[in-house]
């Protein structure tokens, strides 16, 4: 079902528009405004598929609806519906974001074709959003047990939206998937994820790698040099291990949160940023606080949506489809044939203590492939896999 709305302040031309397109397709849902304003108000109600706006009418002409359609629907298409003495305006209306024209009396053959391949158009746009929106194979979170389908959940709510997001639990259990899946499911999927591990910088290095710095800042600062929140303009930064980051850097980015903005070491100058935050720690955060090692402002600047990621002990339901996956994705990258696991094999996997959760098992898995028989047995594993 297509919804099409035409916005035209002649009743004769509403009816005839309204007439062709209901015979000529019982899919199409045709809804009337008698002006711009009107047309405005449902254009911010409902989601329409397509909309056909004359280009002169009173209270606010076809252009200004166009601009102000373009502003907050910029995926419905607009054909415009131009006078004789409206060519001019209908060929720049193409310039501001029309999809098309049609003269007025409308020519039966081009109104439907343009209304075709408007709404053609529109579910191109839908479709490319959508195939945009699908994580990356790489990226893919493999599991269906509840603790993962709430997970998944969660993502689906908090990706579109602009809120920080604190991801917490041990190594090795996915935390940056997490990160990645939240990055690529929001707005922000054509801009850059940049990544920043905290716990590998030295901690006198953390603020210069984070903010940049400029020249003669310190003994090695050879040239100005824009810092990890500046590449992520646009984007999604992604602090892991944010435990581990010092108290003086944590309150620059106390700042960069609260006012946007950040300075590079060596610089009074403000660089003001568009970036989203998301960070994870296997620490916990609140005994850091209690420590002093932690600031929790920081924290609750960080925490306002907070995903737990849980061991993989705590989720061995998911332990066949990881076997599975990796097996796939072993045999892929050393270009072999993807070996089978017997069920015993995978049971006695089940019954393992993953303490270096989906890391530990990926490990074992490619180490059963390399050394394994034809078909990983459950010797194989009692074998390879022992602790």
């Amino acid at each position: 079902m297509s919804k099409i709305l035409i916005i035209e302040d002649e009743a004769a031309i509403r009816r005839v528009l309204t007439k062709i397109l209901t015979e000529e397709n019982k899919a199409y849902q045709v809804e009337e405004a008698e002006d711009g304003l009107a047309g405005m108000e449902k254009i911010k109600d409902q989601d329409y598929d397509l909309v056909l706006c004359d280009i002169k009418m009173p209270k606010m002409d076809g252009v200004e609806v166009l601009e102000a359609t373009k502003k907050i629907k910029p995926e419905i298409p607009m054909v415009m519906i131009s006078g004789h003495g409206d060519l001019d305006t209908a060929v720049n209306t193409m310039r501001l974001g029309a999809f098309d024209y049609i003269s007025k009396p409308p020519d039966l053959n081009r109104l439907l074709n343009t209304v075709r391949n408007a709404l053609d158009r529109k579910n191109l746009v839908v479709e490319n959003t959508r195939l945009k929106k699908k994580v990356s194979k790489q990226y893919e979170m493999i599991g269906e047990s509840e603790p993962i389908a709430k997970i998944k959940d969660i993502i689906e709510k908090v990706a579109p939206t602009e809120a920080r997001v604190l991801i917490t639990g041990p190594n090795g259990t996915g935390k940056e998937l997490v990160a990645h899946w939240l990055h690529e499911k929001s707005d922000r999927a054509k801009g850059p994820m940049v990544e920043v591990n905290c716990a590998a910088i030295p901690s006198e290095l953390i603020e210069s790698e984070l903010f940049g710095h400029v020249k003669g800042a310190f003994t090695s600062a050879n040239k100005d040099r824009a810092g990890k929140f500046e590449a992520a303009n646009g984007g999604t930064i992604f602090l892991d291990e944010i435990g581990d980051m010092s108290l003086s850097a944590q309150a620059k980015v106390l700042r960069a949160l609260q006012e946007s903005r950040v300075s590079r070491v060596g610089s009074d100058k403000d660089i003001k940023v568009d970036v989203r935050v998301l960070a994870a720690t296997n620490k916990d955060l609140k005994k850091e606080i209690a420590d002093g090692k932690f600031r929790e402002d920081l924290y609750h600047r960080l925490a306002v949506i907070l995903i737990p990621v849980p061991p993989l002990n705590d989720r061995r339901d998911d332990i066949p489809l990881l076997v599975n996956h990796f097996a796939n994705k072993v045999a892929g990258e050393q270009g072999t044939a993807v070996k089978n696991f017997t069920g015993k094999a995978v049971e006695k996997l089940q019954e393992y203590d993953w303490t270096g959760n989906i890391r530990e098992l990926r490990n074992v898995v490619e180490r059963l492939i390399i050394l394994g028989g034809s078909e990983v047995s459950e010797e194989d594993v009692q074998l390879f896999a022992s602790k």
